[in-house]
C-alpha cells in the first residue's frame, strides 16, 4: 500500500519503520529538515521537507494516489487540517492524531465528521483503553474506539445459574441499548443468534453503553462481586481517560495527581472517582493513601522512570497487581523482571490501531475480537449502491455468522434493529466470523466488488 506519514517525530518515525518492515511504500513529511535527513538515513522511505498543512507539500508527497494518510505531527490543529486536505486531494483513508480531549468530544462539536477524517487517534485514550482491558480481563477488548466513544464492548463469564441462563436470547428482554454479540463455549467462539441460549460456563460479549452493560451484567449474577480497588498514579490525559472508563459499579477508583489545578479539573469531570492531591514519587504519599491495599495500582505519569519506581514502591507496600505506561522499548525487560504487568507502550498501542487501517474497499478498520480468536470487529463504510442498502436488515442475505452491532449515522450511534436500514454514508460496526468474511464484504462493496 502507498502510505503518507505526516510528522517525523518519535511517533511518526516508529510508524514509518513498522510500515517499512511490512514492505509498504512509505513517504514521510516533516517541516524540520534535520528530522527528514535523520529518517532518510535510517529508513527505506521517501522524504519530503515542508509543512504538512500546505497543499503543495502534500501534492509533492504523492497524496493523490495514497491509500492511507497518517497525520501525527506534534500539533492537533495541523494534523486535522492536513488529514482533511489529504482526503479532499484524493487519499482513500486518513487518520489524525490528537491530544486535546475537546477534539473527540461529540457533545461540543463533531470535528471528525466536519473535517471528513476517518479516525481521530489519541495515544492517551488508546493507552487508557489497553490498561482498562488488562484490569477487566486480559483476553477481552474494550471497543469504545469503534463507536466514536459512545459504546463499550465487555466480556463476562456466566458463573452461576440465574433466570437469564438457558433462555433464548430473543426472550431475555434486554434493554434496547445493549445486546449479546458473541458466545464462547468449550474454546469455540460464535456470533450470538436470536435462538441461542447462554449457559453456565459461557463467556459472552456485551455491546452497549456502559450503564446498560453494567445493568445486564447484574441480571446474570445473583451476588455482585466486590468492587476492585484501583489506584491511578498520574492525572494526565491517560489517567483521566482510565478513571472515566473504570469509575462506576465495579471499581472504586482513587486518582493521585501532584498538580492542584489539575486536581480541580479531575474532581469536576469525574463523577465517582476520588481525586487526591499528592506526589506519587514520595513513598509517604503512597502510604498515606493506603496504596498497599489496592487490588490494582496503575502508574501513568508522563515519566517512564517515575512510573517504574512508583510501581516498585506500591508492590513493596502490598498492592496486589501493578501496571504502568512505559514508552521506552528498552525498558520492556526491566519492568517484567520487577513484576509490573503489563507495561503498556503508547507507540505499540497506536501501531496496533494503524495496522487495523491497512484495508481495501469499504473496510475502514478491522481488529480481532479477542487474541487468537476467529471473530473480527470491522468498521465499514456504507457505499452508494452497495447490496447492503437494498433492504431492511432482516431481509439482507448476510451470513448467520455476521452481526451488525452498531451503526454510526452522522453524529449519532445506534444499535440497529431488524427493521432498520443502512443508508449510504453510514458507518457499520460488525462482528464477523473469519470463515464468512468474503461473502460479508461483498454485501458492503459496490456491485459486490472487493
Amino acid at each position: 500500500m502507498r502510505i503518507v506519514v505526516l510528522g517525523a517525530g518519535t511517533v511518526g518515525t516508529s510508524i514509518a519503520d513498522m510500515l517499512c518492515q511490512d514492505r509498504h511504500s512509505v513517504t514521510v513529511v516533516d517541516i524540520d529538515s534535520a528530522n527528514t535527513r535523520r529518517v532518510n538515513d535510517e529508513l527505506d522511505v521517501r522524504v519530503v521537507t515542508g509543512s504538512a498543512a500546505q497543499s503543495s507539500v502534500l501534492f509533492q508527497a504523492g497524496i493523490l494516489g495514497a491509500d492511507l494518510c497518517l497525520a501525527v505531527t506534534g500539533s492537533d490543529e495541523v494534523n486535522m487540517i492536513a488529514a482533511s486536505m489529504a482526503r479532499a486531494m484524493g487519499a482513500r483513508r486518513t487518520a489524525a492524531r490528537v491530544y486535546a480531549p475537546v477534539f473527540r468530544d461529540l457533545s461540543t462539536f463533531d470535528y471528525q465528521r466536519h473535517f471528513n477524517i476517518d479516525r481521530l487517534l489519541s495515544m492517551e485514550h488508546l493507552s487508557a483503553m489497553e490498561l482498562a482491558r488488562g484490569i477487566r480481563h486480559p483476553d477481552s477488548i474494550a471497543v469504545e474506539n469503534f463507536a466514536r466513544g459512545e459504546l463499550e464492548m465487555q466480556e463476562m463469564v456466566i458463573f452461576e445459574q440465574t433466570p437469564m441462563a438457558d433462555v433464548p436470547l430473543k426472550d431475555l428482554e434486554l434493554p434496547p441499548g445493549v445486546r449479546i454479540g458473541s458466545i464462547s463455549r468449550g474454546g469455540v467462539t460464535t456470533i450470538a443468534g436470536a435462538g441461542d441460549r447462554v449457559v453456565v460456563g459461557d463467556r459472552i460479549t456485551l455491546i452497549g453503553t456502559r450503564e446498560d452493560v453494567d445493568e445486564v451484567k447484574e441480571r446474570f449474577q445473583r451476588e455482585q462481586p466486590p468492587k476492585k480497588g484501583v489506584v491511578i498514579a498520574g492525572g494526565g490525559e491517560t489517567g483521566y481517560h482510565l478513571a472515566r472508563v473504570l469509575e462506576g459499579r465495579r471499581f472504586a477508583v482513587l486518582l493521585i495527581e501532584a498538580d492542584r489545578k489539575r486536581c480541580d479539573f479531575l474532581a469536576a469531570h469525574l463523577k465517582y472517582a476520588t481525586v487526591v492531591n499528592g506526589d506519587v514519587k514520595r513513598r509517604a504519599s503512597l502510604e498515606e493513601e493506603r496504596v498497599g491495599s489496592a487490588d490494582v495500582f496503575v502508574a501513568c505519569t508522563g515519566d517512564d522512570e517515575d512510573n517504574i519506581m512508583a510501581c516498585v514502591e506500591a508492590r513493596e507496600l502490598g498492592a496486589a497487581e501493578t501496571m504502568a505506561i512505559v514508552s521506552r522499548p528498552d525498558y520492556a525487560n526491566v519492568v517484567g523482571k520487577l513484576g509490573i504487568k503489563p507495561a503498556v507502550s503508547p507507540r505499540e498501542v497506536i501501531a496496533t490501531q494503524i495496522l487495523g487501517f491497512l484495508n481495501t474497499g469499504a473496510v475502514i478498520s478491522r481488529m480481532p475480537l479477542s487474541r487468537g480468536g476467529n471473530i473480527e470487529i470491522l468498521e465499514i463504510e456504507v457505499l452508494d449502491d452497495a447490496p447492503v442498502t437494498e433492504h431492511v436488515l432482516a431481509k439482507l442475505e448476510l451470513p448467520a455468522e455476521c452481526l451488525i452491532a452498531a451503526v454510526i449515522r452522522e453524529s449519532y450511534v445506534m444499535l440497529p434493529g431488524a427493521d432498520d436500514r443502512l443508508t449510504p454514508g453510514d458507518t457499520a460496526v460488525i462482528l464477523v466470523d473469519g470463515s464468512v468474511l468474503e461473502p460479508t464484504l461483498k454485501m458492503f462493496n459496490t456491485n459486490g466488488g472487493q
